[in-house]
């Protein structure tokens, strides 16, 4: 690892970095003296500075390099080896402007500017990069130097070569230009864009594409981008056998991608799987972009929906589950925040304390949502002593299970195009001839892959499953990775325990489908599956009669009304339990 020493001198930081072991007082003080060398507005550097650099580096046999702001002042000065400089971690600038920055470093192999060179111009966005080869004098032979460029495919530009003292472009008209062109690109992208750019990143194992296709998966990330206001530009899927531990998709991937995203202005990178803690913080380190996983996103989009006290809270509460275990140490130094003299050891850490807070509010959370869920117990009780059988709309997002509960019980639930639209669960009454009637419960959407931590985000729907006798699965009739999508739904239904649940297969838009399609589908679908237009309102007879046979012939209406009295016994011998307990503690 390279040494680090932060130099103080009459009251100013000196920021003198990398391999200083074994140099000598004199040259370290050489060195030093480089803070005080300015350069003109309208010169990338001086010959004098270039051949001082030249021969203290020869001098040295080390790379030297500096980090020189608009205003001609030396920033940084680090020292390397015989091949690479060392630049420490700076300040991150923001995908939205330059670093005001240049970079000015010796070769002592008298080579041209190198990728790692480019990289750096391109990922710190440096004004320009400009290596100086060395001869064996220990003199500047060669200025090589590259500028960004928003238009370029690679992101820079190369300039030709140049030998000291030969006339150069001015370098204040040069950073004139580069601020114009930067300006012109970004109003351009972000006219056109509207909300946060993305690059969507999926890598994908033989296991992983046997269940499910890469492409199918990459759509859905961007559906779920779209409905979380998020503007997807690109998308790059990778094949491997297994996932890099480090950065999932191998360092390479991530400096190309480090690259691109500088040209296309990208704010944050989703990737189609949940990244390790580690995974996250390293990718976001090589970057400098703000890495999110499936997970998070689509937490991100439970709490844009979420709208009912219990809703919010249970989001709130997911969320502070997802972010305990992504903690992590910002400060190097470990340093302390309370302890010290006269203390028991030397106090938490911020890492510590920020866990232990995490900590508090998920206990504060879980015990006003136990608070609701008594109240919740409490209704479902009433409702189950009443014998109304309930009918519950499952099905995969955006399948439209909101328009058809409005459609069928003359509501107006939010009813939109994007996922996870509802996440409350909403109960209607819907009546019938001969004076019956039945509980409608319209229900969150499921997704492939259900993460744990989304599964607890919809707890009361879920419980609201639970106490159904019918479960409506509303299917997207017009989606062509129908099938797949029902069997996910039945997957998530079986690892639930619903799957003893009877089930009513509802095809819904199918006005979006042709004769011919809708045809063969009928013949394909399970008998009793009803093909409905929840938004024109069309093969509601059928769905209505089919609802009525299920659940009010004479048997099936004789076992949900046992049914329901098992349930209500069963509740009341909780509340029995809960009520001794109490009168234990009490005594206690």
């Amino acid at each position: 690892m390279p040494a680090l020493r932060i130099l103080e001198e009459e009251g100013a930081l000196i920021n003198l970095t990398g391999s200083l072991n074994g140099l000598k007082p004199a040259q370290l003080d050489r060195l030093r003296r480089l803070f005080r060398r300015r350069f003109p507005a309208e010169q990338l550097m001086t010959g004098e500075f270039a051949r001082e650099l030249s021969e203290l580096s020869h001098d040295i046999s080390r790379q030297i390099g500096v980090l020189a702001d608009r205003r001609g002042r030396i920033d940084h000065v680090m020292v390397g080896d015989d091949r690479r400089i060392f630049i420490p971690e700076l300040e991150r600038g923001g995908a939205a402007r330059l670093r005001e920055l240049r970079l000015i470093h010796t070769h002592l192999k008298k080579e041209p500017l190198s990728e790692e060179d480019l990289f750096d111009l391109t990922l710190l966005r440096l004004d320009t990069v400009t290596a100086i080869t060395v001869d064996q004098r220990g003199l500047p032979e060669f200025f090589y130097t590259a500028r960004l460029s928003p238009s370029a495919k690679t992101g820079y530009e190369l300039f030709e070569p140049v030998r000291p003292g030969q006339e150069q472009e001015a370098f204040d008209i040069l950073i004139e230009q580069i601020e114009r062109e930067f300006r012109q690109s970004r109003d351009k992208t972000r006219k056109a864009s509207g909300g946060p750019r993305a690059y969507l990143v999926g890598l994908y194992t033989p296991e992983m594409r046997r269940k499910r296709m890469p492409d199918e998966s990459m759509d859905e990330l961007e559906e779920l981008c779209r409905t979380a206001g998020v503007n997807p530009v690109r998308r790059f899927v990778q094949n491997r056998q297994k996932a890099d531990p480090a950065t999932v998709v191998g360092s390479g991937k991530i400096r190309d991608l480090s690259v691109a995203a500088v040209q296309d202005e990208i704010d944050l990178m989703i990737f189609d799987r949940e990244l390790a803690p580690s995974q996250a913080i390293r990718i976001s380190r090589e970057t400098s972009l703000k890495i999110i996983d499936r997970t998070q996103l689509i937490l991100d989009i439970f709490a844009q929906n979420a709208r009912s006290r219990d809703g919010k809270l249970q989001v709130e509460l997911a969320q502070l589950r997802y972010l305990k275990g992504r903690l992590s140490e910002t400060d190097d130094n470990m340093s302390r925040l309370t302890g010290g003299i006269g203390a028991r050891g030397p106090g938490e850490t911020k890492l510590e304390i920020g866990r232990r807070r995490v900590e508090e509010k998920i206990g504060r959370l879980e015990k006003e949502l136990k608070s609701l869920k008594g109240r919740r117990e409490l209704l479902r009780s009433r409702r189950n002593r009443s014998g109304v059988p309930v009918c519950s709309i499952v099905g995969y997002t955006n399948a439209g299970k909101s328009t058809l509960l409005n459609a069928l019980t003359r509501s107006e639930v939010i009813a939109e195009n994007r996922l996870f639209a509802t996440l409350d669960p909403t109960t209607r009454r819907l009546r019938f001839p001969e004076e019956r009637e039945l509980i409608l419960s319209d229900t969150v959407g499921f997704i492939y892959d259900l993460p744990p931590e989304l599964e607890r985000a919809f707890e009361a729907t879920l419980e609201e499953l639970g106490d159904s006798d019918l479960l409506l699965h509303c299917i997207d009739a017009a989606d062509p990775l129908r099938e797949q999508k029902i069997r996910d739904v039945e997957s998530i239904l079986l690892h639930l325990g619903l799957d003893e649940i009877p089930v009513l297969r509802v095809y819904n838009k199918i006005d979006r489908m042709g004769e011919e399609q809708k045809g063969e589908l009928m013949v394909a679908a399970p008998v009793d599956s009803v093909f409905v237009s929840a938004q024109k309102g069309l093969g509601f007879e059928d769905l209505l009669l089919i609802m009525e046979r299920r659940l009010f012939d004479h048997g099936t209406e004789v076992a949900a009304v046992a049914k329901k009295e098992g349930r209500a016994k069963k509740a009341a011998v909780q509340e029995t339990v809960k009520s001794a307990t109490k009168e234990d503690e009490a005594r206690g």
